[in-house]
């Protein structure tokens, strides 16, 4: 190699790092998934927090990326996280908190791009106890009903019962699903509140059934509750669909980021009219009102923002008290990576 071939590779490497410290994902930009068949796991799907997901899916954008995705809905996010952990699903939808908590026992999981930049989550309790519960303290001995026990819904019940003084063993955490499982155990009087995601939330509020405590379905929400931006759901996998299959990973990506972005700019009305007639529980009207309530914490970008880990992990460390234990231990950086997310934008 001649003086001035050696100067100029030199030149073009040093013009690329971020290329040549990532070269699967270089690979990935351009090129054909190696999967074209793919096992997602999502627990809920028909809440508004994965409304990035059913998007993607129904707007065929899956399709788009050379994806055929089989979606298998659990009932809540720690059933799908099995799924993953178990193997019979390639990638799953699920809160981002999962990927910390995963470190935490030895599971090295890493999500790659954001549905939610805000909780979405609410915990409420029943109207007709509302006057007597005037904090987290006041609910000892309580039944909650959350999406399945050990997802997201349950942690910020959890979270909130320890602000009160309260142990994990003071509240009753019930799993009753997402949608209208939800209506029936507060109309059933079979719990005393719910810690929940929309639309359900929304109509039990339009029919006076609840009285909200918690809510972090607005930018306003999380700043208060979080301090900053809270990443909800998001796709996770572990390592080996990033190191063998980096194209299916940034296809995924890719799929999802386009739903975020469709999701800045689509009418109530075009959203209820592109996911499933089963959604909408019934009542078109509050679904657009539910949507319209949530759109500001949806990623726009599928990127994680500057602050969010450290305001999960805060968030964890306070509802866990093993995590706390632990908390010195846990790399965020080794949660999460941008740039299949990075990639997808430079696309569209």
């Amino acid at each position: 190699m001649t003086k001035l071939l050696r100067v100029r590779r030199r030149t073009i490497l040093a013009a690329v790092p971020a290329l040549v410290a990532s070269p699967a994902i270089v690979r990935a930009q351009g090129s054909k998934p190696e999967k074209s068949k793919v096992v997602l796991a999502v627990g809920g799907k028909s809440a508004l927090y994965y409304l990035s997901l059913t998007i993607a899916e129904r707007k065929g954008f899956f399709k788009d990326a050379g994806l055929d995705v089989e979606i298998n809905d659990f009932q809540g996010g720690s059933k799908s996280l099995e799924a993953l952990i178990g193997g019979s699903a390639d990638v799953t939808a699920g809160a981002y908190e999962h990927t910390i908590r995963m470190q935490q026992r030895g599971q090295p999981i890493k999500g790659f791009v954001l549905i939610g930049r805000g909780m979405q989550i609410s915990i409420a309790v029943r109207k007709d106890l509302a006057a007597q519960i005037k904090g987290p303290a006041d609910i000892k001995g309580m039944k909650f009903g959350v999406t399945a026990p050990g997802s997201s819904t349950h942690m910020l019940l959890l979270s909130w019962a320890a602000k009160g003084g309260l142990k994990a063993s003071d509240v009753v955490a019930v799993g009753v699903g997402a949608g209208a499982s939800v209506v029936a155990a507060i109309e059933n009087k079979s719990v005393e509140g719910v810690s929940q995601t929309d639309p359900a939330l929304t109509i039990l509020q339009d029919k006076g059934l609840i009285e909200i405590k918690v809510d972090t379905r607005t930018t306003k929400g999380n700043q208060e509750v979080f301090g900053g931006p809270f990443p909800a759901a998001c796709l996770y996998a572990q390592p080996s669909l990033f190191s063998k299959t980096p194209n299916t990973a940034q296809a995924l990506a890719t799929a999802i980021v386009r739903a975020d972005e469709w999701l800045q700019t689509a009418s109530p009305a075009e959203v209820a009219n592109t996911v499933p007639e089963g959604y909408l529980l019934g009542d078109r009207a509050i679904y657009e009102k539910s949507f319209a309530g949530i759109r500001e914490t949806i990623s726009p970008d599928g990127l994680m923002p500057a602050g969010a880990q450290e305001n999960c992990l805060k968030f964890l460390v306070g509802a866990d008290p093993k995590l706390a234990a632990d908390k010195d231990k846990i790399k965020l950086a080794d949660t999460w990576i941008n740039e299949f997310a990075q990639n997808a934008k430079k696309r569209s």
